[in-house]
């Protein structure tokens, strides 16, 4: 029998625009001792071609999407592109939090407001920030994953997202990745005490 904790463990959210460092810095997070798990989302996209199905998202067909929002299985979801669905399901969350451990998140910011609104006081909201939209489009380019039209849309989409930062509880911004690592770091220390 698996053995589980009498307490739950606590939620820290990361979101930012594409291309901020959000998900190089959780991936930083989860080697250090802070009682950390990811939590995997699911995703209606299709995988890139080093992903598996578990451990960088639970891969669904948009009709196993659907089903699951009718079924109020996720905490949020959004369809983030047309027809491409990303969302957290309950079930992975409680999951990890019924065996003890603190969940990490690694959202985008809709998502990671509606889940800090769910979970209130048990949750911390960081919002990680470019230096600048002229070096969030440079890292993007750099990446050379996407095309010129799909770093346009992301840049579009990464000013809209800036809009939202003032709502999180931290502000992180990650002009140098070893700094915002140790102020992320130090920041959930003095959550999770």
């Amino acid at each position: 029998m698996v053995q589980t904790s009498n307490l739950k463990g606590k939620l820290i959210i990361f979101s930012a625009p594409s291309g901020s460092g959000k998900t190089t810095i959780v991936k930083h997070l989860l080697q250090q001792n802070l009682n950390l798990e990811f939590s995997v989302s699911a995703t209606s996209r299709e995988a890139r071609k080093n992903e598996k199905h578990g451990k960088d998202y639970y891969f669904l067909s948009q009709k196993e999407f659907q089903q699951k929002i009718e079924n109020e299985e996720f905490l949020e979801w959004e369809e983030v592109y047309e027809g491409i669905y990303y969302g957290t399901l309950k079930s992975e969350v409680e999951r990890i939090r019924n065996f003890g451990k603190n969940v990490i998140f690694d959202v985008d910011v809709v998502g990671g407001l509606n889940i800090k609104k769910f979970y209130g006081n048990e949750a911390l909201a960081i919002f990680v920030q470019p230096p600048s939209v002229k070096e969030l489009e440079k890292r993007l380019s750099f990446r050379s994953t996407e095309t010129e039209e799909k770093i346009k849309m992301r840049v579009a989409k990464a000013r809209h997202e800036l809009s939202y930062a003032s709502q999180f509880d931290v502000i992180i911004v990650n002009n140098e990745l070893e700094k915002a690592v140790k102020e992320a770091q130090d920041t959930i220390r003095d959550f999770i005490k």
